[in-house]
C-alpha cells in the first residue's frame, strides 16, 4: 500500500501545472506614484491619512477581512490592521491610444 501512495505523490508531483497568462497593457496597469497604506498600518492611521473610504464592506471570512474601496484603491484590513493596498485597474481614455508591450 505504501509503494503505491509514494508513486501517486511522485507521478502527481510531476504533473504540468496549467494557468492562464493575464497580460495587461502598460496603460492600463494603475497609477505608479499613488501612495498607498502600509502592510500593518492601523485603521486610525489609514483614515488620519486617507480620510473616509467611498465604501466600506463588511467582514468576511474567518479570519474576518475587511475592504475598504477608495477611488483609485482598496484597502484590506484583517481586523484592525492593513494586510494589503490594491490598486485599482485604470482603464484607457478614448484620447488615449492602447500602447502594446
Amino acid at each position: 500500500m505504501r509503494p503505491l501512495l509514494l508513486l501517486l505523490l511522485i507521478t502527481s508531483l510531476n504533473a504540468p501545472a496549467n494557468a492562464d497568462d493575464i497580460k495587461i497593457s502598460l496603460g492600463q496597469q494603475g497609477l505608479v506614484n499613488l501612495p498607498l497604506p502600509s502592510r500593518g498600518d492601523a485603521t486610525n492611521d489609514v483614515l488620519d491619512h486617507f480620510g473616509l473610504a467611498d465604501e466600506e464592506h463588511p467582514a468576511v471570512g474567518q479570519p474576518p477581512i475587511t475592504r475598504w474601496d477608495y477611488r483609485d484603491f482598496s484597502v484590506y484590513f484583517e481586523g484592525n490592521r492593513v494586510i494589503d493596498s490594491v490598486v485599482h485597474p485604470q482603464h484607457p481614455s478614448s484620447s488615449q491610444p492602447e500602447r502594446q508591450p
